[in-house]
């Protein structure tokens, strides 16, 4: 069972104690179905995903984010959770493997694995963001006991190991979420409402609800967005991820990232200033966020 709390703790070890690993420090490794704990990795392991990880997955599973989150995931709650998690739920009558471990060959979606499944043995920490600083992120060599594969004779480099294993294209594809999740914003005063928490789950994490939201209410005639991106986040989950993060950085934190159509400017701030003892204010995401995603009931929008 996850808990919130060890877990925080071993993330406060971890930047603690280190040691922190650059690009080119080196370290020994090699899994191949020789080792004695071939597969052993793949059992009562928290694995969390990015947003990243489900496109990919979902995508080589060929089923909805929806279907996905159903049969293959849980979701926790804390009530000191800064924004939600999602996490891979493991089998409990397989001993608890990974619901895409087949013995004895090994993982059934390798091409599609998560990131923290490709850059193992390392883990990577990135100190918390402060204001007018930042710490760069390092990897960490995680070490664990029932591991052969850390004795092995093969030495790699960092760089190389994350080349390797495919880990470039997966942290360029979530720096957006590594920046949203990190911002001391989404940490600081009054705790996300839980309709902001229900938001941010569905545009991280489950891209064809907020797809639904986006072509099937009103939202894309409160805001102006070119008709070659309208296109490319109707057809392509990647895109509209990216546009998800432009809509969250708007609707948490007023952010320029999305433009509002100017007549509906207008028609909120006309609407402020009739309000009796409300000052004349600017357009604001809760004005402009007030549908919910239309399910099959509701597709007027």
């Amino acid at each position: 069972m996850w808990e919130d709390k060890a877990f925080e703790r071993f993330k406060e070890q971890v930047l603690r104690d280190g040691p922190h690993l650059g690009a080119d420090d080196r370290f020994h490794f090699q899994c191949h179905r020789n080792l004695s704990c071939f597969n052993h990795c793949c059992h009562d392991v928290n694995i969390f995903l990015t947003p990243y990880d489900i496109v990919r997955m979902k995508r080589g599973l060929g089923i909805t984010s929806g279907e996905f989150l159903d049969r293959y995931c849980i979701i926790p709650f804390s009530k000191t959770m800064r924004y939600p998690v999602v996490l891979l739920r493991m089998r409990e009558e397989a001993q608890l493997a990974c619901p895409f471990l087949e013995e004895p060959d090994g993982c059934s979606i390798y091409e599609n694995r998560p990131w923290s499944c490709r850059t193992y043995p390392l883990g990577r920490a990135a100190p918390p963001k402060k204001a007018g600083t930042e710490a760069p992120a390092f990897y960490f060599l995680i070490r664990e006991d029932f591991c052969c594969g850390l004795g092995e004779s093969r030495e790699w480099r960092v760089a190389e190991w994350l080349d390797d294993q495919g880990v470039t294209e997966y942290e360029a594809q979530g720096r957006s979420f590594q920046e949203l999740v990190q911002d001391e914003r989404l940490g600081t005063g009054k705790s996300l409402t839980p309709e902001q928490m229900d938001m941010l789950f569905m545009v991280l994490y489950d891209l064809d609800k907020f797809r639904r939201f986006v072509f099937e209410t009103r939202f894309l005639r409160k805001f102006e967005v070119a008709e070659d991106r309208v296109e490319a986040i109707r057809a392509d989950d990647v895109e509209l991820m990216k546009f998800g993060f432009d809509w969250l950085r708007f609707a948490l934190w007023q952010e320029p990232t999305l433009e509002v159509r100017a007549e509906v400017a207008a028609v909120i701030k006309a609407a402020m200033e009739a309000r009796p003892g409300a000052q004349a204010a600017g357009t604001t995401p809760s004005n402009l966020s007030d549908q919910k995603p239309a399910g099959k009931q509701d597709e007027s929008g």
